[in-house]
């Protein structure tokens, strides 16, 4: 732009090949952390506060380990993650001897040490790794849809106590986070959305296949069981498929048009073990009858825009946990999805202003319901305090809905209620006798975004949930001018963004006497006086 200095540009990398071909300059060569300030890295990761003193044995163990990291800090974090709150000295010298440290790789590469760090993950970890195999490299993956595969695959161990699946999944994942096998792109209400780490790419097992348009037919092994499809034509992704037998997950990952029943009817056929299918971006118009051979289903998602009817042969399906279908306005949801008594999660798009009843014993297990780009809906069912199970419920795009009905005061486990794109809604939900007045509720996140009717927050539900309620988000809600007073009873309120909304005048007193008040965002409100 006129009057501004030069703009730069820096490009980071690992290879100094990129470098040079990049660089009008010399490149910039990073040197590695000093060995004390990677000891000081290691002692942190490896022990608890102080405890590295106790253990002198160990710590000279540990000092020859830091000196293999050449002044990575990646690698120390790591190793140092991996050998946390272990004392026996054989753990800690297996690591020092492994002979994965001879890898040919460059002087300073981080393969290694992962490959290193990987192998000595218990296996329901290793497993759940050797899945993403599956994945691109440079894309992002969202935690939930991770989660739910694995679910459907068997990956995750069966739940302790009072924690469901999902609660097992994430907690994988967050393992797998802390040691630098996943990075973190983003958060977002219902999880966060991640890269993977080049080592998947090192440890994908016989089992498991990425087929693209270079992949030839005869290096797809027989034995594979898990594939994911990326632009590759319907002969194709039919001839490989004829000459598996025991597959258990096909992903379709791109825009085909060329899909048909053929696909379906063949893996009706052939894989009646099949436990995740996914269909991206095709013309398939209807789903065949034949989908209810598929009995060992969990997991569906259907990105087909031609799609509205689903076929009644989907009672059949009772293994299915999670089916997403948001890209296919159907015109009712059926009684035969309504049969699903092992769903879990439910997105779905629909036509129809209203939605049918929800029976008392239907969904008892679903944990989250997603409702997006339903255009004509106006009202959600009073039957959905029949969802006893419910976590998450959000409500994206339908513009045409006017109000949330009082029986979501009694679903006593609903932790995120998201609200976006809804013009027309208005949130008031005032308490109303002694029964409203001492509720037991759960929420720990309520999101709002360009709403643009909304003058008034539900009190119902959010001073119910005035010991737990984390986060609110009000964002782009142009007729929104004040705070309640009420807000200083959400004792745990810990974040409370405040953003786009141009009436907003004041915020109320007692703002102060939040207790866990740590992060108050307020952007664009331009008439808010101090």
């Amino acid at each position: 732009m006129y009057g501004l200095s030069e703009s730069k540009i820096i490009v980071t990398t690992r290879s100094l090949k990129v470098a040079s071909i990049m660089s009008s300059i010399g490149p910039y060569e990073l040197k590695g952390l000093s060995h004390q300030d990677c000891l000081t890295l290691f002692k942190r990761w490896a022990f608890n506060d102080g405890d590295a003193r106790q253990h002198p044995n160990l710590m000279k163990i540990g000092e020859e380990i830091v000196r293999k990291c050449k002044g990575v800090p990646l690698a120390v974090r790591t190793l140092g993650s991996l050998l946390f709150l272990k004392t026996d000295e054989t753990e800690w010298v297996s690591v020092r001897d492994s002979e994965l440290w001879t890898l040919e790789q460059g002087e300073k590469d981080i393969l290694p040490v992962l490959k290193l760090s990987y192998n000595k993950l218990p296996s329901h970890l290793q497993r759940c790794i050797a899945f993403f195999s599956l994945y691109q490299k440079n894309e992002t993956y969202h935690s939930d849809e991770v989660v739910r595969l694995w679910m459907a695959n068997g990956l995750v161990d069966h739940p302790k106590q009072k924690q469901e699946w999902e609660d097992v999944g994430n907690r994988y994942l967050n393992e797998l986070l802390s040691m630098c096998f996943i990075q973190k792109e983003s958060d977002d209400e219902l999880g966060f959305t991640f890269k993977m780490h080049d080592l998947a790419l090192h440890v994908s097992q016989k089992e498991f296949k990425m087929v693209d348009s270079q992949t030839k037919t005869e290096m797809v092994d027989e034995n594979v069981r898990h594939l994911t499809f990326y632009e590759v034509k319907l002969p194709k992704v039919l001839q490989i498929l004829k000459k598996l037998r025991n597959v258990r997950t096909i992903l379709i990952d791109s825009d085909l048009g060329d899909i048909d029943a053929s696909l379906l009817n063949l893996c009706a056929s052939k894989f009646r073990y099949l436990r995740a299918l996914k269909l991206s971006h095709s013309n398939l118009m209807a789903i065949p009858n034949s989908i209810g051979s598929l009995r060992h289903v969990r997991y569906l998602q259907w990105s087909c825009c031609g799609i509205q009817k689903v076929s009644h042969s989907f009672y059949k399906l009772r293994s299915l946990q999670s089916l997403n279908m948001v890209e296919n306005p159907l015109m009712q949801l059926p009684d035969s999805v309504q049969g699903l008594i092992e769903l879990r999660c439910l997105a779905v798009s629909i036509k129809g202003n209203r939605l049918k009843e929800i029976r008392s014993g239907c969904w008892s297990f679903l944990q989250g319901l997603k409702l997006v780009a339903c255009y004509e809906l106006e009202c959600l069912p009073e039957g959905m305090h029949y969802l006893t199970s419910l976590r998450s419920l959000s409500l994206i795009a339908c513009p045409n809905l006017v109000s949330l009905p009082r029986s979501l005061k009694f679903l006593t486990k609903l932790e995120v209620l998201q609200i976006h794109v809804c013009r027309e809604i208005n949130l008031k939900m005032e308490p109303e006798g002694e029964e409203d007045r001492d509720l037991k509720l759960s929420l720990k996140t309520f999101s709002l975004k360009n709403l643009y009717n909304l003058r008034d927050l539900p009190r119902l539900l959010l001073q119910g949930s005035s010991s737990t309620l984390q986060t609110i988000r009000i964002i782009g809600c142009p007729n929104f001018v004040e705070l309640a007073t009420w807000l200083q009873d959400l004792t745990s309120l810990y974040r409370l963004d405040v953003i786009d909304c141009r009436e907003l005048s004041t915020l109320p007193e007692g703002m102060d006497c939040l207790p866990r008040l740590e992060q108050l965002n307020i952007e664009q409100c331009p008439k808010l006086s101090v």
